[in-house]
């Protein structure tokens, strides 16, 4: 009993072995997983112009403050809040009274030395025939042609003083000195006005609004890039040229106002780095408002080159690097990095550090390693039609930094 206890127990000690056996066998023989499938494309090569862009802000082109030349009472208001006004329109009336009745006043004073003055050329008149028969002394002569000349300064100053009076009597209407919107009043009929000095009463302001100015400021690398540029002849120069450029409001999509650079300043901002530019915009429907922060964009370069583009989401981050996977004959995935362009139209230039024959892969980038094999189904990039790759419509600045490039 005892022997055949030990031998079924050998038994399945064997028969536990061999099926131990047959399942690591089974193991070993299990299939590898099948390589990750990607979708992997060639770079597109298209002849683009290159934009930079920039944020602005709106300004008029003309602002006045609207001061009192003259003190007095306001008498008058002619004008609603916030209208377009032209210029010479009438805005205020200062209460012309006091001033008409000093325009008055000289004009008397005027007219009492023109008698005086014609009285003074008849006594010298006849001074000059008594004085042929020595009926009256050369003295008295004298004195007669001195008192004409002394008449007619007296007349001159008359008629200086009517022109300073008529001036100030005009300046009781307040008109617009240009044409614009103007802003609310400040002052109410009935207030003393205070005109005339470095504390005039401001009444109002006025600003333009066709044409339109927008202020933008440009890094010192792209600064030292547009100048380089214009000094090898491979772009105009903004002030010897009106140089394109491109602005959308914050609700806009694309760049509907076309305008042109009229203004580059003298020296760079030390505590910025940077350099101001100035672009003139016709504004006839009076959308650009002064104030408002929008987008400049101006071309990177003068004229169109070829470039290779990729699609944004095939570019991945590595800290400050940016880099693609490449898939080479042996459909292993290989990293590369990149040096990136501007956006144009969804698609990202690439400067550097790709080949137009590369397969790089555009779908499935997050299942794709360097050393990987995968099984990658070969795509054209798909480009709509309707895109214009020397348009500025659609495009932004590389990395998000303006004037990156």
């Amino acid at each position: 009993m005892k022997t055949q206890r030990i031998l079924l127990a050998a038994l399945w000690l064997a028969t536990l072995t061999t099926l131990l056996a047959v399942l690591a066998g089974c193991a070993d023989e299990a299939p590898p997983p099948a390589p990750p499938r990607v979708t992997v494309s060639q770079p597109l090569v298209q002849k683009v112009l290159e934009w930079d862009e920039y944020t602005g802000r709106l300004e008029a082109t003309e602002q006045v403050e609207v001061r009192a030349r003259v003190s007095g009472y306001l008498q008058s208001i002619h004008f609603n809040d916030g209208q377009i006004v032209k210029k010479g329109d009438l805005l205020f009336v200062i209460d012309p009274r006091p001033y008409q009745a000093e325009v008055d006043r000289v004009r008397a004073e005027l007219d009492l030395a023109r008698a005086r003055l014609e009285l003074a050329r008849s006594d010298h008149a006849r001074a000059r025939a008594l004085l042929q028969f020595r009926a009256i002394s050369q003295e008295e002569a004298d004195t007669r042609a001195a008192t004409e000349r002394q008449a007619e300064q007296s007349v001159a100053a008359g008629l200086a003083a009517v022109k300073a009076a008529m001036l100030n009597l005009e300046f009781t209407r307040v008109t617009a000195p240009i044409t614009g919107r103007i802003g609310r009043r400040l002052v109410t009929e009935g207030n003393l006005i205070n005109g005339g000095s470095a504390q005039a009463t401001l009444l109002t302001t006025i600003v333009s609004l066709d044409p339109i100015y927008a202020y933008f400021e440009a890094d010192e690398r792209s600064y030292l890039r547009y100048m380089r540029a214009a000094q090898n002849g491979k772009q105009a120069g903004a002030r010897a040229s009106r140089i394109p450029v491109y602005l959308a409001l914050a609700d806009e999509k694309g760049f509907p106002h076309a305008g042109y650079i009229d203004f580059i300043d003298n020296r760079l901002d030390a505590r910025t780095g940077t350099m101001t530019g100035r672009a003139v915009f016709s504004n006839p429907r009076l959308a650009l408002t002064p104030g408002l922060f929008a987008r400049v964009r101006l071309p990177a370069a003068s004229a169109p080159r070829e470039a290779l583009l990729v699609p944004d989401e095939a570019i991945g981050s590595d800290q400050a690097r940016k880099f693609v996977f490449v898939v080479n004959g042996d459909n292993t995935v290989e990293y590369r990095t990149v040096e990136l362009g501007p956006l144009v139209h969804g698609f990202r230039v690439i400067r550097a550090g790709l080949r137009p024959e590369d397969w790089l892969v555009t779908s499935g980038v997050q299942r794709a390693r360097p050393g990987l094999r995968v099984s990658p189904e070969r795509r054209a990039i798909s480009v709509p039609e309707k895109i214009d790759f020397l348009s500025p419509v659609s495009s932004a600045s590389a990395n998000g930094h303006p004037g990156a490039g």
